[in-house]
C-alpha cells in the first residue's frame, strides 16, 4: 500500500497538536481541507486513528502506535531526498539559493559577489518562490538555503538569522482618496477592503493583514489572489478591489504607474532573514553563503 507522505505529516501534527485547529495553522492549511487528508489517511488504512469530540483530537491504539514511528520515518526521508538533491548541485558546483520578493534587496549583489570570491568555480541558482511558498522551496528541499520574510510557517524546523528590517508600508491605487498623503496611520485604514493570500495559509495571510494590530477591528476582504505572484496582487490594487501591506522595498521593486506607495505608522516590521536546514551546520559551501549574507547585510534604513 502507498501513502502519500502528505498524509503523513499532516497526521504527525495533528497528533502532536490533539486539535486540528492549531494542527491547520501550523500546517499552513485550511480546517476543513486538514479533516479530508485525515480522513483520507484512515480510509487508505482502513484504520480509525483519532477520537473525535469537542475537547479535541484523541488518538486510537492504533493511531498513538503509527504517532510513535511516523516522526522518525519522515525525518528519515527527508534527510534522504534533501542529501540527494544537495549532492547533484554540489557535483554541478551549483549552490541553489530560494528567495521571496527582492532577497536581500540592494545588497543582493554584493551578497553573490562575495560568495563567488570565496567559492571561485561555483554558481549560485537563484529560486523566485510565490509569495504562497513562505519558505520559498526549504520546505520541500527544492532549494540549499533561502533568502525570505520572517516569521514565516514551519520557522520553527529551520535555522534562521535575521538580516535586517524595513517598515511596512501601503500598495494603494493612484486614484485610491488616500494616495495623497505623505503619511499614514494604520488606524486610516481600518476600514479599507484589503487584498489578501487565500484563507487556507493562515496565520501568514493574517500577518500580512495585521489582525492582531487592529485592537479587535474586523478585517474586510475586497478580494483573494491565490497565485501568489506580485503581479496578480498589484493588479487587484490596481483594479480599486483593496489596498495592501508590502515591505518598504516593494515601492522600488513593483513600482507601476497605477500603485502608489505609502509609509505606515504603528504597524510592525517586515524583516528579512537567511534560513537553511539543521542538517546543512556541517555543509562548508553553506556556511560560507550564509556569512556572505551575514558580512554583506544592508544598511537600515
Amino acid at each position: 500500500m502507498d501513502v502519500n507522505t502528505r498524509l503523513l505529516r499532516y497526521f504527525a501534527v495533528v497528533a502532536e497538536e490533539g486539535n486540528l485547529t492549531r494542527a491547520a495553522e501550523r500546517l499552513f492549511v485550511s480546517q476543513p481541507a486538514l479533516t479530508k487528508q485525515i480522513r483520507q489517511l484512515e480510509s487508505q488504512l482502513a484504520v480509525r486513528l483519532f477520537v473525535r469530540s469537542r475537547s479535541g483530537m484523541a488518538l486510537t491504539e492504533a493511531g498513538q502506535r503509527l504517532a510513535d514511528r511516523v516522526p522518525a520515518v519522515l525525518a528519515e526521508f527527508d534527510q534522504v531526498l534533501r542529501e540527494a538533491k544537495s549532492a547533484a548541485g554540489h557535483a554541478a558546483r551549483v549552490l541553489r539559493v530560494g528567495f521571496l520578493a527582492g532577497a536581500a534587496n540592494e545588497a543582493t549583489q554584493q551578497i553573490l559577489a562575495a560568495f563567488a570570491r570565496c567559492r571561485p568555480g561555483w554558481r549560485v541558482d537563484m529560486r523566485a518562490a510565490a509569495w504562497t511558498d513562505p519558505t520559498a522551496g526549504l520546505a520541500g528541499g527544492d532549494v540549499d538555503v533561502a533568502l525570505l520574510r520572517l516569521p514565516f510557517p514551519g520557522q520553527d524546523q529551520l535555522r534562521t538569522e535575521v538580516l535586517f528590517s524595513e517598515p511596512r508600508w501601503v500598495a494603494l491605487p493612484v486614484t485610491h482618496r488616500l494616495a495623497e498623503r505623505d503619511r499614514l496611520t494604520f488606524r486610516d485604514l481600518w476600514e479599507e477592503p484589503f487584498v489578501a493570500a487565500p484563507a487556507e495559509t493562515g496565520w501568514w495571510r493574517d500577518w500580512w493583514l495585521a489582525t492582531g494590530e487592529r485592537d479587535g477591528h474586523p478585517v474586510r476582504i475586497g478580494a483573494v489572489t491565490t497565485s501568489g505572484q506580485p503581479d496578480d496582487w498589484l493588479t487587484a490594487i490596481a483594479n480599486g478591489h483593496g489596498v495592501a501591506l508590502a515591505p518598504q522595498s516593494a515601492a522600488r521593486y513593483y513600482a507601476r504607474p497605477d500603485i502608489t506607495y505609502r509609509p505606515v505608522a504603528d504597524v510592525s516590521p517586515s524583516r528579512v532573514g537567511i534560513a537553511w536546514p539543521a542538517a546543512a551546520d556541517t555543509d562548508p559551501v553553506i556556511q560560507d553563503f550564509i556569512r556572505c549574507c551575514l558580512d554583506n547585510k544592508p544598511p537600515q534604513r
